[in-house]
């Protein structure tokens, strides 16, 4: 599977391009999902993720530290999906991998209300590649969004590459990824979306990924935002289904 929390934000994120400059945005939430990844035996991954946001114009850096629990096929490994033929069960739980980004808003206009996002990303492999909480290597991304609103709505299209480590066992191939969907605000205080997801098959002989994911953000009192989201695998590495639900305030 692919990190949800990462593509909850990237949904939310468009619904609220524009953050207050120089604020620091804290939050945390759950998200769980499962599904057989194309393999013979569930999984079922659940994620405790601490979130941290900076915005700096043109600039937005974040940070996640996600603490995991996975139950299920011993070959499936968060963030990557099934990586060989299942052999037996197996659970665990621990410190997740360390994700950081940093944003640059390349071009928006303000009359127009286009806009350009650069992006790049660094999975840190944190996570105890013995217990099958990640592959112990570091993985780098770039990638660009193109977002446009018009009235209440914002479409958005992303696409990107990520460039894998190399963990011992197992090859991982270098792969794109994108996202296209789109945003409504409902006044006065909430926004619903959705996205399509995807990446090709990083594993050789595997299958690529493929999710839609639907969300609802609710603007609560005193700065903090409430989100949840609901997401359904398309795809055989895909989880089946995830959920997910979280809250964040600038600071």
């Amino acid at each position: 599977m692919r990190k949800l929390a990462g593509m909850a934000a990237l949904c939310v994120a468009a619904a609220s391009v524009h953050a207050e400059d120089g604020k620091l945005t804290l939050g945390g939430g759950i998200h769980y999902s499962e599904g057989n990844y194309g393999t013979s035996q569930e999984t079922r991954i659940t994620t405790l993720a601490f979130n941290a946001r900076y915005d700096l114009d043109p600039w937005t850096f974040r940070l996640t530290l996600p603490y995991l629990s996975v139950s299920g096929g011993d070959t499936v490994i968060p963030g990557i999906g099934s990586v060989g033929r299942s052999r037996g069960s197996s659970s665990a739980s621990g410190m997740g991998d360390i994700v950081a980004s940093a944003t640059y808003n390349a071009h928006y206009d303000r009359e127009s209300q286009l806009g350009i996002d650069l992006t790049g990303k660094v999975k840190l492999g944190t996570a105890d590649r013995q217990s099958g909480l990640g592959t112990g290597e570091n993985d780098f991304s770039f990638g660009a969004e193109v977002y446009k609103t018009i009235d209440r709505m914002t479409v958005f299209a992303g696409i990107g590459y990520t460039i894998f480590g190399d963990p011992p066992g197992f090859p991982l191939d270098n792969g794109f990824y994108y996202s296209v969907g789109s945003t409504w605000k409902l006044p006065p205080r909430d926004s619903i979306g959705f996205s399509l997801d995807g990446r090709q098959a990083i594993v050789p002989g595997g299958d690529p990924q493929r999710e839609l994911l639907g969300f609802w953000s609710r603007a609560l009192e005193s700065a903090w935002k409430l989100q949840a989201y609901f997401l359904i695998g398309l795809a055989d590495a895909s989880p089946d289904w995830g959920a997910g639900l979280s809250v964040a305030r600038p600071f």
